[in-house]
């Protein structure tokens, strides 16, 4: 030990972290009394040699004699091989430290992606990553199994990207494992994490007694003269700090190579992935090299997921969890923190929209949702738009952005070929409802697209292999269709599954006939409802599918007399009463008003609502909702509201007749009797006089059957509605024709189709 250094024995650390907690101070705020930097203050606690003048204050504040906690002088250097001194390489590493601080914070500490249009730092913005300790596409489950790890609440929106492991914060698992492979979605924030680990290291936040060296495999990978790892970190390192200052070069390696060889390295190697093939073996071989020569060092590597076959025997593998709810939030938080739009804002219309929210798992795309957002403080009305624009960013821009060429598996395989291809798996899996699907299933989906390839190679045997390589291309590079466990696979997101299906039609068989018709087969099916969104939105002209939609929903109740008879009398009713609103408007009222009288009146109006927003009181409409009410509540309150409410005379003099025959409530047991004698034919009369005089309130009787057909009919024409008033293309003409034609009863819409 220097005579002017000390240093503080185990004891005495104890005893220090102690005087800590009893005077309320932590070590950034001893050494701002102190007015020192925290990196003195650090060594203090860690049995560091420090300034024997700081060592005697920071007793002194901490009212400790320093000649108690002292440790004992060191014993004599000894002569190493290499017959020269060995230095004290806690200083060594603190020196190195201090000089590729700087470098370190400007090449860790922002980051920059997609469209932003400058820098935003990294601890301004960074989300705690929480690792999964079993590879998620390595269990060894059936998709029975699969299937029930998912939400029933609500099958056809379960959450693939809901994870049931356990989760562990990602700085706790890089403090367990040594060396540490990080595996993970494109995306999903390894580089961004490293990063992280870096600038915490530096400011000696975690790690603090190493050195963290970051290293992009790419660029190593690519280096001139091809050097091995340990040269290129040396070459780098005083690269980049001979940049920000004189420095002894020689003397600078001879530090770096120190602390690698006493193990005090924070080895971050980022991107394996990225390395190109030809380059593969070489740094492969490197890495492994360099973790057996220095073993002792803590090492952390990222690489996507399926991009490598290659194991490394003595790291151990994770993989990033996708964000959870709580990550989602913190996210935003920090994105919109300072900004006009705010947080709460994004969050909540993003857990209105769980088509989107699913997207939000991963931090890419959460970034492209936030980018978005912040141009309107809204998402787009025409959401297959921004699902393209995802779909984008993981085809091509998140590679192209950072300059990564990846090698083509299959020669022509493009851009708009894989998502050709991803279209025709997903309208295959989702017909059947096959969320989840066996490679095997998939190898052969793309086997029958790219035999029919120019120049494809036609034997069994290599389309074989071409398939298993064009579906390990797709996961890797691109994360569009993932490994949920062992040999079975999904889209990474639902939505993403649904996007392709309606591109299948749309895109690719460009909305034929027999295209159309095959999608509207599905018009009652729930889970098909966001298919028919996105495909709406995505045709360049709607007018040919919103038709075929329309004319299916018609001929579903064509054949049905009752129905037709009760679709005749809304036509009838409607046309009676005066009102400023469109016909079709008041048709779904009346329509509402009769099969869901007992619900409340927003369910009544909700699909008059989604036909004119804004639909203000009108005397006859509000006197039919409350007229149709006491025919099943038949509440004295109810009569004497109506009667203050009724023009019409003869009406009013009728219910008046009805409300005397009320019993008198003070009587308990005479009102018992009546209601249990005579309720039923009073209400009978009190519908004969609301049928005669308002003519509301008809008791169809309709059948179970005709009671689904009809909920089925309300719930099409619904979703027909909002695929107008979403930000879809379709002609004035068609949009008109919709509208006039709505719950109208098949004869007169065939008589109006034969007079146009």
């Amino acid at each position: 030990m220097s005579g002017r250094s000390l240093s503080c024995s185990p004891e005495g650390i104890q005893k220090a972290k102690k005087a800590l907690i009893r005077y309320s101070l932590t070590q950034k705020a001893l050494a701002e009394e102190l007015e020192v930097t925290r990196q003195p203050i650090g060594k203090f606690f860690t049995g560091k040699p420090v300034d024997r003048n700081l060592f005697v204050q920071i007793c002194d504040r901490l009212d400790l004699e320093w000649e108690e906690i002292v440790a004992e002088p060191a014993s004599e250097p000894e002569v190493n091989q290499d017959n020269r001194i060995d230095v004290d390489i806690d200083a060594i590493v603190q020196e190195v430290r201090e000089k590729i601080k700087p470098i370190i914070q400007q090449r860790c500490g922002t980051m920059r992606v997609l469209d932003m249009t400058q820098p935003i730092g990294l601890n301004d913005i960074y989300t705690s990553v929480n690792i999964l300790e079993k590879i998620t596409g390595r269990q060894r489950l059936g998709i029975d199994e699969l299937l029930q790890q998912c939400t029933s609440e609500d099958f056809d929106r379960f959450g693939l990207g809901r994870i049931t492991q356990k989760r562990v914060p990602g700085l706790e698992a890089v403090e367990k494992y040594p060396k540490l492979m990080i595996l993970g979605k494109p995306g999903a924030g390894k580089t961004t994490f490293l990063k992280y680990l870096a600038i915490q290291c530096i400011e000696n936040e975690f790690q603090g007694n190493c050195v963290p060296l970051f290293v992009t495999l790419k660029d190593f990978a690519e280096a001139l003269n091809k050097p091995g790892l340990l040269e290129y970190i040396s070459e780098s390192a005083v690269n980049h700090v001979s940049a920000t200052g004189n420095i002894l070069e020689t003397q600078f390696i001879a530090s770096i190579q120190d602390v690698i060889t006493h193990g005090k390295v924070l080895l971050l190697l980022d991107g394996l992935d990225e390395v190109r093939g030809e380059d593969n073996s070489r740094i492969l071989k490197e890495i492994r090299d360099f973790s057996d020569r220095f073993p002792n060092n803590h090492f952390v590597m990222t690489c996507r997921i399926a991009a490598r076959e290659y194991t490394f025997e003595k790291f151990t593998e994770v993989e990033v969890a996708d964000f959870d709810d709580e990550q989602i939030a913190n996210f935003a938080n920090n994105w919109f923190k300072n900004k006009v739009i705010k947080s709460e804002t994004f969050i909540k219309l993003l857990k209105d929209n769980n088509r989107i929210q699913e997207l939000a798992i991963s931090p890419l795309l959460l970034t492209l949702l936030c980018l978005a957002f912040q141009e309107s403080g809204d998402f787009p009305a025409n959401r297959s738009e921004l699902y393209k624009e995802g779909i984008d960013t993981l085809l091509k821009k998140w590679d192209a952005k950072r300059g990564i060429q990846r090698d083509q598996v299959y020669k022509n395989l493009s851009v708009q070929r894989k998502e050709d291809l991803l279209s025709k798996i997903a309208l295959a899996t989702f017909e059947l409802g096959d969320y989840f699907f066996k490679q095997k299933i998939a190898e052969q989906y793309i086997t029958e697209y790219i035999r029919n390839l120019p120049g494809a190679n036609t034997h069994e045997e290599a389309l074989q292999f071409d398939s298993e390589q064009v579906l390990h291309s797709i996961e890797h590079h691109h994360g569009l269709v993932v490994a949920r466990a062992k040999g079975i696979y999904s889209f990474s997101h639902l939505t993403f599954h649904e996007y392709f299906t309606a591109r299948e039609f749309v895109v690719v068989r460009q909305s034929s006939e027999e295209a159309l018709q095959n999608l509207v087969s599905h018009m009652t099916e729930k889970r098909w409802r966001e298919v028919f969104l996105l495909a709406v939105g995505m045709s360049p002209n709607a007018d040919r599918l919103l038709l075929c939609i329309k004319k299916k929903i018609d001929a579903s109740l064509a054949d049905e007399e009752k129905l037709q008879q009760f679709l005749m009398w809304v036509r009838d009713k409607s046309i009676s009463v005066e009102v400023s609103y469109k016909l079709a408007t008041v048709r779904a009222f009346y329509f509402s008003l009769s099969f869901f009288r007992a619900f409340s009146f927003s369910r009544v109006v909700s699909l008059s609502r989604t036909l004119e927003v804004s639909l203000p009181l009108n005397f006859d409409l509000d006197l039919d909702f409350e007229l149709c009410r006491p025919v099943n509540l038949s509440l004295d309150l109810n009569l004497s509201q109506l009667l203050s409410r009724t023009l019409n005379s003869e009406l009013k003099y009728s219910l008046q007749q009805l409300q005397e025959q009320l019993p008198d409530g003070k009587d308990w047991k005479k009102s018992q009797k009546w209601w249990l004698d005579d309720m039923q034919a009073w209400r009978e009369e009190l519908r004969a006089v609301i049928i005669k005089h308002r003519n509301v309130g008809h008791d169809w009787q309709f059948s179970e059957r005709q009671k689904e057909l009809l909920n089925q009919y309300h719930n099409a024409n619904l979703l027909l509605i909002s695929f107008l008033n979403s930000d879809c293309y379709v002609s004035r003409e068609v949009r008109q024709q919709i509208e006039d034609t709505l719950l109208l009863p098949i004869a007169e819409i065939k008589q109006r189709q034969q007079q146009s």
